[in-house]
């Protein structure tokens, strides 16, 4: 099998989800470390134009989004499984968690180090990627808001895991223990654990939490070049094994030309022929003279498919 490469930083925290996983799988993998604010020209060479990260790719295989990634990661090594109690609880509770909190995440985030934030990385989320300000000074005003709803939803965690045992879902370990574990670690990372917890009212069940999670470390990591890493792509096939059976439930045709776009943030089209595509996931494959033709992962929930 080809090597699992991530394409990342160190403090983008959905990259975070996914070294966690990698460390849970104790899977070796290659870190290619990309820059936060665009351009990232060897990165778009390898999904399409994909604005968001983390991005994983495995040979010719792009996985974007990472519900995309945390499924080929149970292919590539099924145990221990990042679905112990099913796909369908973890999944939910992930993706209510990541658009819930990520605004009001950001909003304490810069309350308390916003004046280090270089004005290029604002603007860049602010013009092509959030599509709002969120400078200290636009964001500060509805700072008591976003502890509020911050303050609310770690009281749900605390009674996910008075009901549930260690993790959230249970006695084991699942993805939404790794989703939900990371804008409460970016805050903590970054604006000082203590301070957090007392703004957030963070109970020692949670912060526990959180050191269970983190406790599974990121795997055995190797850095890489970007250039290796369009190499790597070049280099193979796009493997089937990674292709959904079954049919678009919207009656999109394989073979036709379509976009992929996120429906929430960094709305930038992906656009290429679609080569496989379920309920659950599209596959689309892309091409150019630097990899060759790739298959780019997406996840349905949370994406909008549409001919092109």
């Amino acid at each position: 099998m080809s090597d699992i490469i991530l394409h990342h930083y160190d403090l983008s925290p959905f990259s975070e989800k996914i070294r966690l996983a990698m460390g849970h799988k104790a899977l070796d993998w290659k870190s290619v470390i990309v820059e936060a604010v665009p351009p990232r020209p060897h990165l778009d060479l390898l999904t399409g134009g994909y604005r968001r990260l983390p991005v994983m790719q495995v040979g010719a295989d792009v996985f974007c989004d990472t519900e995309v990634i945390f499924r080929a990661l149970e292919r590539i090594r099924p145990a221990p499984t990042l679905y112990p109690q099913g796909e369908g609880i973890a999944k939910a509770l992930s993706l209510w968690w990541d658009r819930a909190t990520w605004k009001p995440a950001i909003g304490v985030l810069v309350a308390h180090i916003g004046e280090h934030l270089p004005p290029e990385f604002l603007e860049d989320r602010k013009a092509n990627y959030l599509g709002y300000d969120i400078s200290k000074a636009a964001m500060e005003p509805m700072l008591p808001a976003y502890v509020q709803q911050l303050t609310a939803y770690a009281e749900w965690l605390s009674s996910m895991l008075d009901e549930n045992g260690p993790f959230l879902t249970g006695d084991s370990l699942s993805a939404a223990d790794l989703t939900c574990h990371h804008s409460l670690w970016l805050l903590r990372a970054n604006a000082g654990a203590d301070e957090i917890d007392a703004q957030l009212h963070l109970g020692s069940d949670v912060t526990d939490w959180m050191a269970r999670v983190a406790a599974v470390g990121h795997g055995t990591k190797t850095d890489m070049t970007s250039e290796d890493a369009l190499a790597a792509a070049k280099g193979a096939d796009p493997d089937p094994a990674h292709l959904p059976e079954g049919q678009d439930p919207s009656g999109i045709d394989i073979g036709t030309r379509v976009t992929v776009t996120p429906d929430d943030n960094a709305r930038v089209p992906v656009e290429g022929i679609m080569v496989a595509a379920n309920t659950q996931k599209v596959v689309v494959a892309v091409e150019n003279s630097e990899t060759g033709t790739l298959h780019v992962h997406f996840p349905r929930a949370g994406f909008e498919t549409l001919p092109a």
